[in-house]
């Protein structure tokens, strides 16, 4: 191989125009073929073709994105709009009443099928994102599974093929009873700005001074307090982070969207999202094909039991089930597929421009609520508890 080929901005070049044409694919198709689908088995198959399997350590990527999981997720925690929680309490019961039926489901057929840690490997990046699957990844390492982070890897990347065409059929359904509402007078659209800044609390730092440089050093100081906790008091990393997220956003230590506003947030998730490239290198073909089964069963039994617990707790707060239920398996794809359906769903029932807009406007709040509660938040909970067990 010529020695430029070899050269890690030639390697970073390859891998970042794998994920520029997993975003396009996806752009494309109008979110229906995930981007993490498409990187992930991208990587695989170029892998198993003949690539190094060094090559993203020689990219310089990989080792820059664990740098930033914990930055990541005390960012993540960032992003949660306290008022908007307050005003779709409903969504969050509904997005916890179908994780909550979910993963015990997942446990329990899958601890009598295909064994427990199999189970876990799959329970937790299914409960949410790329988050969630990395500190299952981690989990299944420091146990010695190494092997079954495949079945981790095959549900991130699958579960959106799955969940968006499922969740669309069915809150479909509801924004078809919502436009005969419409039409006969009985649903009244209450026209109001919902303002969704910053936290409640002005900032710490003053506008003047909190630079891209001030605010990533209070993201890495944030990251890095919530690793000496988990080292003291044996609770994940990831949880802490999370935690200080969210007080640091509500006291005004931190902005919304800290990431975002230091600029930083796209190369962080290229870093992050080539990191959990990385963490298949030794996933092959034969053993893919041998994890299909149970990649399949948890499937099938995690979505089966976020819809009986959507439906349940759709029941319990008089909410319509076809519309909890898509709140609840926006677990499986969380943003921006949960905003793309709904533009795709309102576009698709509504007869005119008003109709869509009163449509889109009644059923995204919930939905990105949804999202939040399940892929920003619970999912981590739930992966960094379930390690725990292995």
């Amino acid at each position: 191989m010529h020695p430029l080929l070899q050269h890690p901005v030639f390697m970073a070049l390859a891998l970042v125009g794998l994920l520029a044409f997993a975003d396009w694919v996806s752009i494309k198709t109008r979110a229906r073929v995930p981007m993490l689908f498409v990187a992930l088995f991208g990587y695989l198959l170029l892998i198993w073709a003949g690539f190094p399997k060094d090559w993203i350590q020689k990219s310089n990527l990989g080792p820059f994105g664990a740098v930033m999981v914990s930055v990541l997720i005390t960012h993540m925690g960032t992003l949660i709009p306290f008022k908007q929680i307050k005003q779709q309490w409903k969504a969050i019961l509904v997005a916890l009443g179908g994780l909550a039926v979910s993963v015990p489901l997942i446990l329990l057929v899958g601890a009598l099928t295909i064994g427990y840690p199999r189970a876990v490997a799959g329970a937790g990046p299914l409960s949410g994102g790329i988050i969630a699957y990395l500190v299952t990844t981690e989990g299944l390492t420091k146990a010695g599974l190494d092997n079954l982070v495949v079945i981790a890897a095959a549900i991130l990347g699958i579960q959106g093929l799955v969940g968006l065409p499922l969740a669309g059929n069915i809150l479909r359904r509801y924004a078809i009873k919502l436009r005969e509402k419409i039409e006969s007078g009985e649903f009244d659209p209450k026209r109001k700005q919902e303002n969704y800044d910053d936290s409640p609390h002005k900032s710490l730092v003053p506008d003047k001074y909190d630079t891209s440089t001030v605010m990533l050093f209070r993201l890495f100081l944030g990251g890095f307090l919530a690793i000496v906790i988990g080292y003291y008091t044996h609770i994940s990393y990831s949880v802490w982070a999370l935690i200080i997220g969210i007080i640091g956003a509500y006291t005004g230590f931190y902005r919304s969207q800290m990431l975002v506003r230091a600029n930083s947030f796209g190369i962080a998730m290229v870093a992050l999202i080539i990191y959990v490239l990385g963490s298949m290198h030794n996933v092959t073909p034969e053993l893919f094909v041998r994890e299909i089964p149970s990649v399949v069963l948890i499937l099938v039994v995690g979505i089966i039991g976020i819809i009986i617990g959507a439906s349940i707790v759709s029941k319990l707060v008089k909410w319509d089930k076809y519309l909890g239920i898509p709140v609840a398996l926006t677990a499986l794809f969380g943003f921006p597929g949960d905003y793309i359906l709904c533009e795709e769903v309102a576009r698709s029932v509504g007869k005119n421009e008003e109709q869509e807009k009163i449509i889109f406007d009644e059923i995204l709040a919930p939905m990105l609520v949804g999202g939040f509660t399940t892929v920003t938040t619970t999912s981590i909970l739930v992966a960094s508890i379930l390690v725990k067990t292995l």
